[in-house]
């Protein structure tokens, strides 16, 4: 199975490009399939990880950013992948029945 863990926080004001270092300086106590670190308007910085886990595995995340950097707690989320279909084949491409 695979397991997607989302770490979104939102930087304290003009603080934006120092959390977005502090989130690509992180290291994780293991290796995830895959790691994509956003950001977005209002200095938000996301960062997705991707393991191969059963979806209640103890995982490693990302830690608390320091109090200065942030303006609110980070938000955290898990997810576990469903389908791994193409959207064509799903979703109807051009000249598909």
């Amino acid at each position: 199975m695979t397991v997607a863990l989302m770490w979104e926080a939102r930087a304290a004001a003009g603080r934006g490009a120092e959390l977005l270092a502090w989130a690509l300086g992180q290291r994780l106590d293991g290796a995830p399939l895959r790691r994509e670190t956003f950001r977005a308007p209002q200095d938000r910085v996301l960062v997705v990880t991707w393991w191969d886990a059963p979806y209640t595995a103890v995982l490693p995340e990302l830690p608390e950013p320091p109090a200065e950097l942030v303006a609110r707690p980070p938000h955290r989320w898990r997810f576990e992948q469903v389908d791994t279909a193409s959207p064509e084949r799903d979703h109807g491409a051009p000249g598909r029945d």
